[in-house]
């Protein structure tokens, strides 16, 4: 029987915001944790300045005040559909229910721009993120031989109803 995963509801003092250009460190901080091949400063950069990209992060207050960002989320808004491209979690913010409501955030702002339709691709080892997606009703319909040039890894293609 298949795990799910990030099951637990985000705690009620997490909010999301798009990113803004001052929140580019700690991005890409995250970003280097979560990922063996991790994107560039750059490439984070050029997804701000697209209109069609969104990069949405999930914060909540630090213990010293301000603000602290938990992970983000960057998809862009196709047409009817909802395209996710990256979702990292803070290593300190992980099982707590972080990924699993940026991803419902995505979702319900596609759906409030008519979107109908959410697809992605995940690497075909990435148990936890293809359990999470599952979960929330993802379903693959394909597989990109080779998507992954770092590797030569497959990428499983999901499709979520909206």
């Amino acid at each position: 029987m298949r795990e799910p995963a990030d099951t637990l509801a985000p705690p009620p003092n997490v909010r999301f915001r798009r990113m803004r250009p001052e929140d580019l460190d700690r991005v890409v901080e995250i970003e280097k944790d979560g990922f063996r091949h991790p994107w560039s400063r750059d490439l984070l950069e050029r997804e701000l300045a697209h209109a069609w990209s969104t990069i949405l992060l999930a914060t909540e207050e630090a213990a010293g005040g301000g603000e602290g960002v938990l992970g983000f989320i960057v998809f862009w808004l196709v047409h009817d559909e909802v395209h996710v491209l990256n979702i990292a979690t803070a290593l300190e913010a992980r099982r707590r229910g972080i990924g699993r409501a940026l991803m419902d955030a995505a979702a319900d702002a596609g759906r409030r721009r008519g979107a109908t339709l959410a697809t992605l691709e995940v690497r075909r080892s990435n148990a936890p993120a293809i359990a999470l997606y599952l979960d929330l009703g993802y379903r693959q319909v394909g597989v990109r031989p080779n998507y992954y040039a770092d590797e030569g890894e497959d990428a499983i293609v999901m499709v979520l109803d909206l």
